[in-house]
């Protein structure tokens, strides 16, 4: 699965950083042979042990500033999103520089009910974090970060480092004032995925932010109160 959606982004002409969080020995390998099959396209970070989904993005972004680029373009390693849609999000993100280009998912009859429900009830705390409705999906895996922000951001802050880093780094980016443009892009569950969500671990950590970001907004209400008059 990895291979083919590599393969996919370097016919777009991409270059591609890949991240290993602690993969086991025989995905290991598989990394290191596509590494060394496209030595001048591919690059690979590597975390020795696991370190969760928002260290290995942060990894990827970083990498990505040391290499030169101003914008990075991220997406999930499992076959949920269309690689289809990357000119429509590079495209969208040379038009608005500075702004977070979010996927906006359009699911199809292979997304799990409880997983819809899920979403909706984050897509309102968020509403409620930002007291806004400028970020339609803080959930999806496919975004176009410009990475100056992205860094900064983490230079300061101390972001969620799992399943919880996807919504608070949009919503921390949205109280700096950076823009996010939402793209609509098919998303679906493949029947032979593998889910890397712990279902206690995970929730805990997504209330704790919850929490957080709930304070974090009541401390910058009459800001964001401003400024949503100020659009007006």
């Amino acid at each position: 699965m990895i291979s083919a959606r590599v393969d996919t982004v370097l016919a777009m002409g991409l270059p591609c950083i890949l991240v290993d969080d602690g993969s086991d020995p025989p995905c290991a390998a598989a990394l290191d042979r596509l590494t060394s099959a496209n030595k001048e396209r591919v690059t690979l970070v590597r975390h020795p042990r696991n370190r969760g989904k928002g260290a290995a993005v942060m990894s990827g972004l970083a990498r990505a500033q040391e290499l030169g680029h101003s914008h990075a373009l991220q997406v999930d390693a499992d076959d949920q999103h269309a690689l289809a849609d990357i000119p429509a999000f590079l495209a969208l993100a040379r038009e608005h520089p500075a702004a977070v280009i979010a996927g906006q998912p359009i699911f199809d009859s292979s997304v799990p009910a409880s997983r819809l429900y899920f979403r909706y009830l984050t897509h309102v705390l968020v509403w409620v974090h930002t007291l806004s409705l400028d970020i339609r999906d803080s959930m999806c895996g496919f975004r176009v970060y410009p990475l100056a922000p992205v860094l900064d951001l983490s230079r300061r802050v101390r972001l969620g480092r799992r399943m919880d880093f996807d919504v608070e780094v949009l919503v921390r980016l949205w109280w700096d004032g950076t823009e996010i443009i939402s793209l609509r892009t098919p998303v679906k569950y493949p029947r032979d995925g593998v889910s890397h969500f712990r279902m206690f671990q995970d929730n805990v950590l997504l209330t704790r932010m919850h929490i957080r970001l709930f304070l974090g907004m009541l401390v910058r209400a009459p800001r964001l109160v401003a400024r949503r008059w100020s659009r007006r």
